[in-house]
């Protein structure tokens, strides 16, 4: 996966907020945000070549994110289509991490029906979501369907930003300002 550069420098000593490439979020704030989200903005491209998106719940786990929904879904079919996707992970309602990160993944999707991946992935998709154990496995049990489809999206490039980073400049600035005067 390509990363931007990162760091907590403020992105301009002007005080402005034209580029705010420098508040990109550190690797070690990703990866707390993406073990506690469990939602993300899922992104394909329909028959017209237009982006369309849905909210879906997700689990980070082996580098890669995982999904699910029913095989007739349009986004399924447009998958097939073309596995270029795009996810929207944020911060908000993650319990745990700061508010106002986010990290949009460009990535390549591959769909999986086997029996392998929906004995690990829908018993662990279930408890992230739902960590009472017995209506978690009554969960897992629910998403075993026929149809279901199991999403493995391969992040290939990634936009990040730390809005706390943001907000420590802002703070900063308006610190200068005051003391000038």
């Amino acid at each position: 996966m390509t990363e931007d550069p990162t760091g907590a420098e403020s992105a301009s000593a002007e005080g402005h907020y034209e580029d705010v490439s420098a508040w990109g979020l550190d690797a070690i704030d990703e990866e707390a945000m993406l073990a506690a989200q469990t939602e993300c903005t899922f992104i394909w491209a329909n028959r017209e070549g237009w982006p369309v998106g849905v909210i879906m719940s997700f689990i980070w786990r082996r580098g890669r994110f995982w999904l699910t929904a029913g095989g007739q879904r349009a986004r399924i079919a447009a998958v097939r289509r073309d596995p270029r996707v795009c996810l929207v992970v944020t911060s908000t309602g993650a319990g745990g991490v700061p508010n106002r990160r986010t990290v949009t993944y460009k990535g390549i999707c591959t769909l999986h029906t086997d029996s392998e991946t929906k004995a690990w992935f829908y018993p662990e998709l279930a408890a992230a979501l739902h960590p009472d154990p017995e209506r978690s496995r009554h969960f897992a049990q629910f998403l075993d369907s026929p149809n279901r489809v199991i999403l493995e999206v391969e992040p290939t490039q990634r936009i990040a930003f730390d809005g706390t980073k943001q907000s420590a400049a802002t703070t900063a600035w308006i610190d200068a300002a005051n003391a000038d005067g």
